[in-house]
């Protein structure tokens, strides 16, 4: 019967509640929620997450948020992210009236006041987190990145009215000791505790929340803290026996902090160090008391020698993720006792540790046979030997990362290809000795390749993107600064992966216009292209790819000669999808700009 409601008064409220919790997108719900004003109210009572940007006034923003959603569990704050301040940034016009405003501060120190107060505006203070703290009292995991007008007062309502918090990420954030403890006092659920770049603490903070909520605690990370030192992390050793995850990044850190926390912390699962004081013998603690150790993680030691890894391979059996960067000290021998003693490892990554070479990863290759992903970067020492033995012996390798390894070449690359079938990831980055030889044999026997990055690899051409155009499954594609490839192999590209998502090929000189055609044909689901300094691509090309490739969010498209005015304006008027267009200011009209100047980036801006 028209005009009568079937379904409003048929439906009880929790089966809607049912229907709306299985929506996994914002977009459905905020569809779902325009029913009717029945189905809105209800759609406020599912959601269970805030995520807020960098905005005017996020005081107010948050108080209206807490009068909607009751309900919420997890609020994400982001002062990082850009905003668009009105007077801040870029010129006025004469038509604003707050311009005459400014015109009358002529002193330098009055208009920096005038600034800094505005942008107080634009930052969370004591007031909106007193607001979420009253409006969210359900609250789990509460994330504030740079909020830098937060302060202990703040904190301290969180932790007296959110009992249930089981998250807190302070990031950047200028909290003190008191709101620190405060939580660690009301805190008692308390798991994740981030506490990167976090200025104003100091060890008397994180040792009362230590000695508080230290048995619920499950990870911590510290970066950048110049008072927080040994004396807190002895604490959390004393105190946080659950602990699983430790990220320290300190030169106040040094042996005696580490030593506690190995000592304490028995079920430690993660560890990431960057502490240039820490030396062996703390590391030693870790291989002998951490036996539950899964992920390892060592950035720019100085005084780490192989005894450190002699112990870990000796202790830590269920390693599993390993990360050796810029390690100088660090050598084969060290991997092999790694390798031998680490069987079930799956991800390995060594980045610019000088004496680590073919040796080292041979035996890797030997043992450690669940290897799943390789990355080495700046290996100058490693040869074409060590990965055809990670291709006898990793059958399981599914992703392989290169960067300016000089001696390896197409003889590594083909070993890798035969042996490691089961390859999705591939990306390589000047590596002037690979050529076609080795990025074939990837085509012809790797049909599982996703993605396949090449950038200046300038011996590949296109009868390499031939053979991985028959072969493989591509969605992602960089062959940036590959000057040997032109249309045909792009061409190949675009017959053989329909499902391609992302293409860069910037800095290709050979390629054209009947690539960019091809491209539109036979890639629909295209969303990032790349097109910078591409010379012979014209607005004809552009055209032809745009017109099919509907789907396409994001162009970059500097440095391209062929590509006028009447080009740009032709993506953005096709392009319903689009979010983001990276070009010359000059090629921008006035009309372009005031349909989508917001999406648009320039390479060159006013100052």
């Amino acid at each position: 019967m028209r005009g009568h409601d079937r379904i409003n008064t048929a439906l009880p409220d929790e089966l809607i509640l049912e229907i709306l919790n299985r929506l996994d997108s914002k977009s459905s719900r905020d569809a779902s929620s325009l029913v009717c004003k029945r189905w809105l109210g209800l759609e406020k009572l599912t959601r269970d997450t805030i995520r807020v940007g960098a905005s005017n006034n996020p005081d107010s923003l948050v108080k209206l948020l807490a009068r909607r959603f009751v309900n919420i569990k997890n609020v994400y704050i982001d002062e990082h992210l850009s905003i668009s301040a009105p007077g801040q940034f870029g010129r006025r016009r004469a038509s604003d009236p707050s311009a005459l405003l400014y015109s009358k501060l002529r002193h330098r120190t009055e208009k920096r006041v005038s600034e800094e107060v505005e942008m107080d505006s634009y930052c969370l203070s004591d007031a909106g987190l007193t607001a979420v703290s009253e409006g969210f009292t359900k609250l789990e995991k509460l994330s504030l990145i740079w909020c830098s007008n937060v302060t202990s007062a703040g904190l301290k309502s969180i932790a007296e009215k959110c009992h249930f918090l089981r998250s807190l990420d302070l990031q950047g954030c200028y909290a003190g000791d008191q709101g620190l403890a405060a939580v660690g006092e009301c805190c008692k659920q308390l798991e994740d505790l981030n506490l990167r770049f976090c200025e104003g603490l100091s060890d008397t903070g994180l040792t009362e929340l230590a000695i508080h909520c230290g048995s619920s605690l499950k990870s911590l990370g510290v970066a950048a803290c110049a008072k927080i030192t040994d004396i807190s992390l002895e604490a959390v050793g004393s105190h946080c026996i659950s602990l699983e995850t430790l990220s320290l990044d300190s030169e106040f850190i040094n042996n005696k902090g580490v030593l506690a926390v190995a000592k304490g912390c028995l079920l430690l699962k993660v560890l990431k160090l960057q502490c240039i004081n820490v030396t062996d013998e703390a590391l030693e603690a870790v291989g002998i008391f951490c036996s539950a150790l899964e992920l390892l993680a060592l950035y720019s030691f100085q005084r780490f020698t192989d005894k450190s890894l002699y112990a870990i391979g000796k202790g830590c059996r269920r390693l599993k993720n390993l990360t050796l960067s810029d390690c100088y000290f660090l050598s084969d021998k060290g991997l092999e006792a790694v390798a031998a003693g680490c069987s079930e490892l799956t991800h390995l990554e060594v980045n610019g540790c000088h004496n680590i070479g073919t040796s080292g990863l041979e035996f890797v290759g030997r043992s450690c046979t669940r290897l799943s992903e390789l990355a080495l970067l700046y290996c100058q020492k490693v040869g074409n030997c060590a990965l055809s033995e990670i291709g006898k012996g990793c059958k399981h390798l599914q992703a392989l990362h290169l960067v300016d390894c000089s001696n390896i070449g197409d003889d590594a690359i083909s070993s890798i290809a035969v042996g490691c079938r089961n390859l999705k990831k591939l990306h390589i980055r000047r590596c002037y000795e690979v050529g076609n030889i080795g990025i074939i044999a990837v085509g012809e026997n790797c049909k599982f390749l996703s993605e396949l990055s090449l950038r200046f690899c300038d011996r590949v051409g296109d009868e390499a993107l031939i053979a991985i155009g028959r072969g493989c499954p591509l969605q992602h594609l960089n062959v940036s600064g590959c000057h040997q490839i032109g249309d045909l192999g792009i061409i190949a590209i675009a017959r053989g992966c329909p499902q391609l998502t992302y293409l860069d090929v910037s800095v290709l000189q050979n390629l054209g216009d009947t690539a960019m055609a091809e491209l539109g044909e036979g890639c629909p689901l295209l969303k990032d292209i790349v097109l910078s300094h591409c010379r012979q691509v014209t607005d004809v090309g552009l055209a032809h790819l745009v017109k099919k490739c509907t789907l396409l969010e994001s162009c970059h498209m500097v440095y391209c000669p062929g590509i006028t005015m009447a080009g740009v304006a032709t993506v953005i008027s096709t392009c319903v999808s689009i979010k983001k267009v990276h070009v010359e200011k000059w090629k921008v009209s006035q009309r372009t700009k005031r349909r989508a100047g917001s999406i648009i980036s320039y390479l060159c801006v006013d100052l």
